[in-house]
């Protein structure tokens, strides 16, 4: 997309802020201001100015250093000094600055005293009173904190995504149905696998051998509509009895690839390839990529990419996270797929919170191709879980002992979801952990622990000798309860350093790690588990939502620790151990 002023002005407005969050030089923080208000007001397009090869030091203000990144930003659209602000700050303390009432000052205030980095920890504090005894503080300005904060986090109803999945997969099928239809495709936020999502948006591609379709009639009589919004040839809205909506675009078969593309998003992404297109002389839309008026790619999404010099990006990557750039150097990763998974290293059985057997959860887990399965029933402090103690775990483990013998096809692997307890130690002793081949542990309670304190207690707990894996490691339950406050940074590390894993658990109440988190454990060198958590059959289904969210995280196969076979898988649990 062409830059405009006011892009560049936003970006000198944004590093203005963060150095001034830094405390840098107040001169430079100055100067990047007075540059964002002259740009900003400036009558001339600066972009026109450069391709006339126009001098942008006579703007006033404006020296040598800024004309450049102006430049740079119009050439590309960013600007490697926000970038390099950006790598040395939270990432999303920016966000503090978008609340009412919050400048520069205030936000690097909240981050020094209260570590706070993120609007939720934001929120947390200002809900438990402790803004207020800050230096230019009080409790008036925390109330219109919360209240900014609050308005700021809420949005428009969005769903999760195995929920969304019931209501897309459901409506394709019906579609797939009408005359003339050559496919049907979820698009989308759906498509791109984010852990909720807003709306859906599906794309009918029709068929040319077979003219005339009712898809939207076949759309608009759907028995879950509750309302048609709109209705054309090409396009229709409808909300759901749910309250869902949804979006239909039918779309020749010569423009499928170009639609998939743009309607699957997002837009940050759809921003990113339009100005690549705009830099080859190129024009990209939903219908294809032209020169001029001739269609030079659209039919499949491997083609539009080809057609801007890049290798077809998975749906999960368009975030415009660095993917751009990976695939037009040719590092895109092979992505982790469902089948990569051998087993499943956390899952419950009827002995304390699950719906079936021992047995019926094996053959569940080998009816989908895994191999292994580590039963881990939570421990006795989960006391509404019936959590086992040491003689009932005993008594599981001789149980699985026995079942192996005439098991085919899958071994079960002796495990425990042991609570964490407030002090960071385990809540079962040595002697039952040492029996189990693999220990997962976790944080049930006092979600409310500050953060410092949060993240020793977790630390301390990992440092156990018999600790294997931190099962959902930020506690948080989508759209329900928020992350505990924990550095996750450090956690990442200490697992690093301690030999241990990480747990992307799958289920959809949780999907936790975030993609961020996933992402940080890669770079970082942390194998990360993906598992169902799975308390009846039905739910290694779920499997497939982890596959999503570790995809999300760029992570590979080789990034996924029970990916691995059985015997090499126990070579890394076995390691895990001091």
């Amino acid at each position: 997309m062409p830059i405009h002023n006011a892009d560049i002005a936003a970006i000198f407005g944004e590093i203005a802020d963060l150095l001034e969050i830094e405390q840098a030089n107040p001169f430079r923080i100055r100067a990047y201001r007075n540059a964002a208000r002259i740009v900003g007001e400036l009558g001339r397009d600066v972009r026109v100015m450069i391709e006339r090869g126009e001098d942008l030091t006579e703007l006033p203000g404006i020296g040598t250093d800024l004309a450049a990144k102006m430049r740079e930003i119009v050439a590309t659209g960013k600007c490697r000094a926000l970038e390099k602000l950006h790598a040395e700050l939270p990432p999303a303390i920016g966000d503090l600055l978008h609340v009412q009432g919050l400048g520069p000052k205030r936000v690097r205030t909240l981050w020094h005293d209260l570590d706070i980095q993120t609007l939720e920890q934001l929120a947390r504090a200002a809900h438990d009173g402790r803004i207020r005894a800050l230096p230019g503080f009080g409790a008036k300005s925390e109330a219109n904190i919360l209240q900014a904060v609050e308005a700021h986090l809420s949005k428009a109803r969005r769903i999760k995504l195995a929920t969304a999945a019931q209501y897309a997969e459901a409506l394709a099928a019906w579609l797939r149905g009408a005359r003339g239809v050559a496919g049907v495709d979820v698009a989308g936020s759906y498509r791109r696998c984010r852990e909720t999502v807003g709306d859906l948006d599906i794309l009918v591609t029709l068929n040319v051998a077979e003219p005339g379709s009712d898809a939207m009639q076949r759309f608009a009589a759907y028995d879950e509509v509750a309302e048609v919004l709109a209705a054309g040839t090409t396009r229709a809205s409808v909300v759901l009895k749910s309250g869902l909506q949804v979006d239909l675009r039918v779309v020749a078969a010569a423009s499928r690839g170009a639609a998939l593309c743009y309607f699957t998003g997002s837009k940050a992404h759809n921003i990113a390839l339009r100005k690549i297109a705009q830099e080859k002389g190129l024009k990209l839309n939903e219908y294809g990529v032209f020169a001029g008026k001739r269609q030079l790619a659209g039919a499949s999404e491997e083609e539009v990419y080809a057609a801007l010099g890049l290798a077809w990006i998975p749906p999960e990557l368009r975030e415009d996270r660095g993917e751009i750039a990976a695939a037009r150097a040719g590092r895109l990763p092979r992505l982790v797929e469902l089948a990569d998974l051998k087993g499943d290293l956390h899952a419950h059985t009827r002995a304390t919170d699950g719906h079936d057997s021992l047995e019926a959860m094996a053959q569940a887990a080998r009816a989908l191709g895994l191999s292994y399965l580590a039963i881990t029933e939570h421990s006795r402090r989960l006391a509404m879980a019936h959590g086992l103690d040491p003689r009932r775990l005993a008594e599981q483990c001789d149980a699985i002992d026995r079942l192996n013998e005439r098991l085919d096809g899958i071994v079960l692997l002796k495990g425990i979801e042991v609570d964490i307890l407030e002090d960071g130690s385990l809540d079962l002793p040595d002697q039952s952990l040492e029996q189990l081949d693999i220990v997962v542990a976790a944080v049930h309670s006092r979600f409310d622990l500050p953060r410092a304190r949060q993240t020793e207690r977790i630390l301390r707990a990992m440092d156990h000798p018999h600790f294997t894996l931190l099962a959902h490691p930020t506690g948080r339950m989508i759209e329900e309860r928020e992350p505990y406050d924990v550095d996750m940074l450090r956690v990442i590390r200490h697992a690093r350093q301690r030999g241990c894993f990480l747990e992307l658990n799958a289920h959809p109440e949780r999907l936790d790690l975030l993609d961020i988190h996933c992402r940080m454990a890669q770079e970082e060198g942390v194998l990360v588990a993906i598992n169902s958590d799975a308390h009846a059959r039905a739910d290694f289904a779920n499997l497939r939502f982890g596959v999503g969210q570790a995809r999300r995280g760029w992570l590979t196969a080789q990034d996924v620790l029970n990916t691995r076979p059985l015997a090499e898988l126990k070579k890394l649990l076995a390691g895990a151990r001091r």
